[in-house]
């Protein structure tokens, strides 16, 4: 028996785990990072990444007991930093929702390219901004660019990386020609040599170093594999890796990522794509939505509790509390201002259709406007020519609750999946087994599949919908869209 080893290099801690071919997981280690945030300002320590991850790792290797046929780091997205030469780190981490760059100049200079690439324009927390910014406040005259997974790959090699392209996506990369808009990096005033080499997730970098082998416990020789963003990472985890598949990450909030075989173009700028390994697409976006909603409204309550007590009162996960007067009441369940998916609207607001009794009426009401988001993105996806007709996997905290999963099976009027594990650690393993289609296929366990009880919950949709539009928040197109999908299925 053999194990390939992931790494989730998140923001409060980082996960290792070790996991065989079949599947089972054989070691996993955890370790916590800590931050330091001042209202724009996010940064972390890089080198408390690797000391962390190394514990992590040798923790989850010790654990499994058997050899180790390679390693694969994912990180969070758009989180990077200024190192010297030799990869020692000139300025802490600016992590991914660091706000303090202003993106204006990067639009301005290489929009065409942005909008080429389908995301039409970067926002203040993606890289090349942050990028800018540091090279501004550093006075170093020597420095190279590292991205947060490039930064511990080099030290599990022991020799400068190339970065992958899902990293370096907030970065500016090209993701057509797959290289460095040079042009682009030249008028900002960004110098070539400061830049990694790009190359696809899931291509080998080097092997695991001696000092890296000593450190963290994996094998010296260990291939170690470029690795994706934590987002694609969950998706490989889920084993959404066929055109028209789909991985939905409810928790906090909300996160779609599929798989098309031709880049798609939003003109809204609300979906952008990754490259996959194979050179495929995987568009998704992030809704501004979820079950921080719940923590939110209905503070101190149990929400395991509530979920049954909502199951039982109404009789089916169908039939939400309120549907005995056919208009349910429903929440828009913003976890803060402003929407970034399935539209842009900076200014909406939380809202609540109908008058919920009490609090189990308040609850079902929030998980019936997440589940109505959700498929108002899949109607949006559709609208934009993104194929949606493949598995839906349901993945994240809301799938705890068997009544949540029906109710989203419901207004999607579709089966839904649930895997055993789907974490990005997970997704990591299977890229570091090399072919992640043959790799997921025994990796990627199924747990469910849900199937819809036939409750009919268009009509709610629809009026949620329209209140959406007459607020000026949602495109009429894509309304009109939502309504035509919704009346001819």
């Amino acid at each position: 028996m053999s194990a390939w080893i992931g790494i989730d290099l998140g923001t409060q801690s980082v996960r290792a785990m070790a996991v065989a071919g079949d599947g089972r997981v054989l070691g996993t280690g955890s370790r916590p990072l800590t931050s330091h945030r001042d209202g724009p300002r996010h940064e972390q320590d890089p080198e408390q990444w690797w000391r962390e991850l190394a514990a992590a790792t040798r923790e989850a290797v010790s654990a499994a007991g058997v050899p180790v046929e390679g390693v694969a780091v994912a990180a969070t997205s758009g989180t990077i930093l200024l190192t010297d030469p030799s990869g020692r780190p000139l300025t802490p981490a600016l992590m991914y929702d660091d706000r303090r760059a202003d993106a204006s100049l990067a639009n301005e200079v290489g929009g065409h390219v942005w909008e080429r690439l389908g995301y039409r324009r970067m926002q203040p927390n993606w890289a090349l901004p942050k990028l800018l910014w540091l090279l501004r406040e550093t006075r170093s005259p020597d420095v190279r660019l590292a991205h947060q997974n490039d930064f511990v790959n080099r030290r599990l090699t022991g020799h400068r990386v190339a970065t992958d392209l899902s990293n370096a996506l907030k970065t500016g990369v090209d993701l057509i020609e797959e290289r460095w808009p040079l042009d682009v990096f030249d008028a900002l005033g960004i110098p070539a040599g400061i830049l990694p080499g790009v190359v696809r997730p899931g291509t080998r970098l080097g092997v695991v170093c001696a000092a890296a082998a000593e450190e963290t416990g994996l094998p010296a020789g260990t291939p170690v594999i470029a690795g994706t963003t934590d987002g694609c990472a969950a998706q490989l985890g889920a084993g959404a890796l066929r055109p028209g598949s789909w991985n939905s990450v409810l928790g906090t909030t909300l996160v779609l990522k599929g798989v098309t075989k031709e880049l798609i173009h939003d003109p809204l700028g609300v979906v952008y794509s990754h490259r996959a390994p194979d050179g495929s697409w995987l568009p998704g976006g992030a809704s501004s939505t979820g079950a921080g909603a719940l923590t939110r409204d209905l503070p101190g309550r149990d929400l395991d509790a509530l979920s049954a007590e909502a199951a039982a009162r109404c009789g089916s996960p169908g039939h939400p509390p309120g549907a005995r007067d056919l208009a349910p009441a429903v929440t828009y369940p913003l976890v803060s201002r402003g929407e970034r998916f399935p539209f842009a609207a900076p200014d909406a607001e939380t809202f609540t259709l109908g008058e919920p009794a009490d609090d189990v009426e308040r609850y079902a009401a929030i998980l019936l406007g997440a589940a109505f988001v959700e498929r108002l993105c899949f109607d949006y996806l559709d609208l934009l020519g993104a194929p949606v007709d493949g598995e839906i996997i349901l993945t994240g905290g809301a799938t705890r609750s068997a009544y949540w999963t029906r109710l989203r099976a419901d207004v999607l009027e579709r089966p839904v999946t649930l895997r055993e594990n789907a974490e990005p650690a997970l997704g990591m393993a299977v890229l570091a087994g090399g072919d992640p289609a043959a790799a997921a296929s025994t990796m990627v366990r199924t747990k469910a599949v849900v199937e819809p009880s036939g409750a009919d919950l268009r009509e709610p949709y629809l009026r949620f919908v329209a209140e959406l539009e007459r607020r000026g928040w949602l495109d009429p197109a894509a309304a009109a869209h939502a309504r035509e999908r919704t009346t001819t299925r």
